[in-house]
């Protein structure tokens, strides 16, 4: 089945299909209308707010639920940062890291500090899978350290992540949601994903304090406050950290309940810089390179002025391609990587990564599509964290089919997993055949009261004009997600079988 989908989606990118191609979807769009709106009928939808549409390969209606409603797709917005991203800057585009100093080498001495210059690399000293190890990336920059000719260091090291302008976050985030690991905003230089890992258990009884206390990285200069306690059985984990990047301190809020086992919990870091920084310095330090200590840019007033271009580069190591961070940001669903994609886009059509740039970059990106933006969508961030985006069905599968005509398609679409998979979508569709499954490329979207479907469904036979786009998004949600989730895989399920 593999190989199969590989040359169907060949044949959809190279464009050789015949003028003469019968859609095997012609006719069907009544009896899709009709199914549908059976399934959005359930008890369980009626006091959600829903924007359903589905279209044929070549533009055709097949199933139209208010989709100009627009709603909050939650991470169905990752569809529009990975394809923009990948669209833009190419499959094959990758993040640089540099390293440099603001001083001279005499006699294998810097006189001068040694910085850390961040590019955006979101996947930095990261656990994934798809990143390099922390202790290669180490000894990469250790080898370009070397190969300067310096051997100590009269300076600091400092991490220096500038080259994203504006705030980590956007101010649109909710408080709670910032101190978390899915919250974690972007930054210059990033480090193990802008997280801070901590472990933790219950106490004896309701109300004792929570065992709780960082386990990695090591950030000896925060002061961590723990203002939480040990919740009544079955309240399962509701730990929440607080925490800016204006002083380092943060206070972990909220109740682990009396049954739950020991954890790993995962909340952001707001100083990522100052982390890479630390854990570099350590590294030279025990390879016989010694310096004054780490830094982060930010903080350093005697130098915060330095311009880059004062710097002495000495050498750069490169991220993943850009193809691997969107698979991995659309399978995992990785806020931060698609934060990240969200602001390189910014950075690369403006020469700026803050906000609203980033928004101003990605409009020109989706008329270089010939995607009217003129209605249907509300952007404001790039892994839909916000509550203030608002996008319509719509203009998800209007999207969807321009992309159909990117040159990075093949690259987009194999970033979507299928129901089943692992991720955000391993138990969907657990009844439907595998083969059908595996036919869908779909990326989901979920947050309180929200629940989204968008991708394409590939023809059995390869006929272009029969992939189904659709885009399957409800807001309002009041019934649990156990009730819900099978109707919206029911929507998938239905179309699935139309082709």
């Amino acid at each position: 089945m593999k190989k199969t989908y590989i040359i169907i989606i060949s044949l959809m990118i190279a464009g050789i299909y015949g003028a003469s191609a019968q859609s095997t979807l012609a006719g069907k769009a009544a009896q899709l209308q009709a199914a549908v709106e059976g399934i959005t009928a359930d008890p369980a939808l009626s006091e959600a707010v829903m924007s359903i549409c589905a279209r044929s390969g070549d533009g055709r209606t097949l199933v139209d639920i208010d989709g100009d409603n627009m709603v909050m797709p939650a991470s169905n917005m990752k569809l529009i940062s990975t394809g923009a991203a990948l669209h833009a800057l190419g499959s094959d585009y990758r993040f640089k890291t540099g390293l440099g100093h603001d001083g001279k080498i005499v006699d294998g001495v810097l006189k001068g500090n040694l910085y850390i210059i961040g590019g955006g690399d979101p996947t930095l000293g990261s656990k994934d899978s798809i990143a390099t190890s922390l202790d290669r990336t180490f000894s990469q920059w250790e080898k370009i350290v070397r190969d300067a000719g310096i051997r100590r260091i009269e300076g600091m090291i400092i991490g220096d992540g500038r080259y994203f302008e504006g705030m980590p976050e956007h101010p649109s985030w909710l408080w709670s949601d910032i101190g978390t690991y899915y919250g974690a905003g972007a930054t210059g230089l990033m480090f193990y994903e802008n997280m801070q890992s901590f472990t933790a258990s219950p106490g004896q009884k309701v109300g004792d304090p929570v065992n709780i206390a960082p386990s990695y990285p090591e950030t000896p200069w925060m002061e961590f406050r723990y203002n939480c306690a040990t919740g009544s059985k079955g309240t399962g984990d509701q730990l929440y950290m607080y925490a800016s990047d204006l002083a380092p301190i943060a206070e972990i809020r909220g109740t682990f309940g009396v049954d739950r086992a020991r954890k790993r919990v995962d909340c952001s870091n707001k100083f990522p810089e100052y982390t890479c920084a630390s854990y570099f310095a350590d590294y030279l330090k025990g390879r016989g390179i010694p310096s004054e200590g780490p830094a982060d840019f930010r903080l350093c007033t005697d130098i915060s002025g330095t311009p880059a271009g004062n710097l002495t580069m000495i050498g750069s190591t490169s991220s993943p391609s850009l193809k691997r961070i969107a698979f991995e940001t659309n399978h995992a669903s990785n806020n931060l990587y698609a934060e990240t994609l969200f602001r390189s886009i910014g950075k690369a059509k403006t020469g700026s990564a803050c906000y609203d740039s980033s928004y101003v970059a990605l409009n020109d990106v989706l008329k270089e599509l010939e995607i009217n933006v003129s209605k249907g969508v509300q952007i404001v961030d790039g892994s839909g964290l916000s509550r203030q985006n608002y996008v319509s069905a719509d203009f998800i599968c209007g999207f969807l089919a321009a992309m159909m005509g990117s040159p990075c398609f093949e690259d987009y679409v194999s970033s979507l997993p299928s129901p089943g998979s692992h991720g955000t979508l391993a138990y969907n569709m657990q009844n439907i055949p595998a083969e059908t499954k595996a036919r869908i490329k779909v990326k989901s979207g979920s947050m309180n009261g929200v629940r989204c479907y968008s991708g394409y469904i590939i023809p059995t036979e390869g006929c272009k004009e029969d992939t189904i786009i659709f885009s399957i998004m409800v807001n309002n949600c009041t019934a649990p997600t156990w009730k819900i989730r099978p109707l919206l895989d029911k929507i998938m399920a239905v179309l699935a079988e139309a082709n």
